[in-house]
């Protein structure tokens, strides 16, 4: 097999640096093409299990990275159950006169939620920096020193205000992790284990909700500060044994490849395979991330946040960002309030603890049953179709809200649970996967950053009327709520009608040509398109044709 040699990839950089995609060949040595169409061939017919196989230590790195998320999930989940804890209301809260309750106030816990997330927005700037320039191993790696120096801040904490501090600083490590972790699973493994690698993260996310719940149960019942210190101090038993294994993780081959450095990603790659497969031709892979950072450089001169707003990449940040805003649109807000919600509805706290962890199980199970929907449906279904269940959903939990019947709180849970297992069936994990496919690989990691900073900016949007929707001292909508955010719901709805593509099956290359040439969302997944023609743009526009004239006589 005959090698690229960094001469020959400089000779190509400089020969077509200048040169528009459309207007000349897409790679000018044949060797380099013949090797990546054959890389690309052999992944496209891959099976899942031929690829778990190969891939075994792709699935355990990218498993070990996703699991930095546990943390997260587990805090923002924690932090939003502990207003319906009366020791951790007395502590930090005030007293209500007219209920006869101690309470944090709505505008406090705002302040303590939308800490976190302004927290994960400086978290999200930095690392998108940061892993361009160290990688996606070493981010991480000093994430984690971060997160374990912060959560003394939350343990100790003697008042609200220090408590809000210690939710912004911890909020910073947390926004690297929600960066890199989507970024390297969906590098690191091939196009049939990229899907389920990236809805992992859904995965653990939910298991971190989990355990806030059950640590919630456990302490909610004692009368001293443990009860919110225990639930603070679990914080710490994450990081350090993910620190420990992280530190022999390999770095992406993609990233040694955008910086240049092939051998470097040869060896990276050969440590994410299995030894003992000899059908695999490292080489050929190789030639194939080659061919796809070569495809994007000749799209874009550079690969900086300002570029993210350019030609082409306008719209994939567009569509990457709105996947995101969806999230916080859809009303899912209330499944991280289920607990307070409940109690708010006239649950008593340690049933509504009771029915979280419930409610956390079946999102589990919804995200286990997800890799099986993704194999058979496409992501654009699967997510429209979600939306549609959730909007349904909404609307009979703000219906009951008017029932006087004793059981209509148990109602309201059992829809809520319905819901949450809709999402993480069906929105939850398929955003991971999404986004991570549709951005593009050279700007993948400040595409992320940008829509997970749009995200957690709405999100603080989200838990200022959350807050004061559900809030006694505010406006007491109770189960009303779900109404407001049916009609934002039927929004995104409208959006991703339009809007989404099919990603569904296609390489890196394939999707970067679908978006170079606007093929409309709702086409992407009819439209052929061969990322190997030696002149793509005539290609291109011959295939489009062709689906347009089928599509007219069909």
């Amino acid at each position: 097999m005959t090698n690229i040699t960094p001469q020959r990839r400089d000779a190509y950089d400089t020969e077509t640096s200048h040169e528009h995609v459309n207007d000349i060949d897409v790679i000018r040595d044949p060797t380099l093409v013949a090797e990546a169409k054959q890389a690309t061939n052999t992944e496209q017919q891959m099976t899942l299990l031929k690829a778990v196989n190969l891939y075994p230590k792709a699935i355990f790195w990218s498993l070990l990275l996703s699991s930095t998320l546990i943390m997260e999930g587990y805090d923002l989940a924690l932090l939003s159950s502990l207003y319906a804890s009366p020791v951790f209301n007395k502590k930090f809260g005030t007293y209500n006169a007219a209920s006869g309750k101690w309470a944090v106030s709505a505008a406090w816990q705002s302040g303590l939620s939308n800490g976190a997330r302004a927290g994960e927005i400086l978290g999200l700037i930095f690392a998108g920096w940061l892993s361009d320039r160290y990688g996606y191993k070493m981010t991480t790696i000093g994430s984690l020193i971060l997160i374990m120096s912060f959560v003394f801040v939350l343990f100790f904490a003697p008042n609200v205000q220090v408590l809000v501090v210690g939710e912004v600083l911890c909020g910073i490590p947390w926004g690297a992790f929600q960066s890199v972790t989507p970024a390297y699973a969906s590098e690191v493994a091939p196009v049939v284990l990229r899907p389920y690698l990236t809805t992992s993260i859904n995965m653990c996310w939910v298991i971190g909700q989990f355990f806030a719940a059950a640590v919630n149960k456990a302490s909610v019942g004692r009368p001293d500060e443990w009860a919110y210190r225990i639930p603070f101090g679990v914080q710490w038993v994450w990081p350090i044994p993910i620190l420990a294994a992280l530190v022999f993780a390999p770095e992406s081959p993609w990233w040694h490849v955008r910086h240049g450095n092939r051998e470097a990603a040869r060896a990276s790659l050969l440590r994410l395979t299995s030894q003992n497969d000899s059908t695999f031709n490292v080489d050929e892979t190789i030639a194939m991330i080659e061919h796809t950072n070569q495809l994007e450089k000749r799209m874009k001169a550079s690969f900086t946040y300002r570029d993210c707003f350019k030609g082409v990449d306008l719209r994939r940040t567009e569509i990457v960002v709105g996947i995101w805003l969806v999230q916080t649109l859809g009303g899912q807000n209330l499944m991280g309030y289920f607990a307070y919600f409940l109690t708010q509805a006239g649950m008593d706290a340690s049933n509504s603890f009771s029915l979280s962890m419930g409610q956390y199980a079946l999102g589990m199970v919804g995200t286990a049953g997800s890799w099986i929907l993704m194999s058979h449906v496409g992501r654009r279904t699967i997510h429209f179709s979600g939306l549609c269940c959730q909007f349904i959903i909404l609307i009979i939990v703000g219906s009951l809200s008017f029932s006087n019947e004793n059981g209509s709180v148990w109602a309201i849970g059992a829809m809520l649970i319905a819901f949450t297992f809709v999402y993480d069936f069906t929105i939850g994990p398929v955003t991971y996967s999404l986004i991570s496919e549709l951005s593009s690989t050279r700007l993948k990691a400040k595409t992320i950053v940008l829509a997970r900073a749009g995200y957690n900016a709405s999100n603080i949007f989200v838990n200022v009327m959350t807050n004061y929707q559900l809030s006694s001292t505010a406006w007491n909508w109770g189960a009303r709520t779900a109404y407001f955010w049916a009609g934002t719901c039927f929004l995104s709805l409208i959006w991703v009608f339009f809007r989404l593509p099919e990603p569904k099956g296609r390489t890196y290359a394939e999707l970067d040509l679908l978006f170079e040439n606007h093929v409309p969302a709702r086409s992407f997944a009819k439209t052929r398109i061969d990322p190997f023609s030696q002149r793509i743009g005539g290609d291109v526009q011959r295939i489009l044709v062709e689906e347009k004239s089928e599509r007219r006589h069909e």
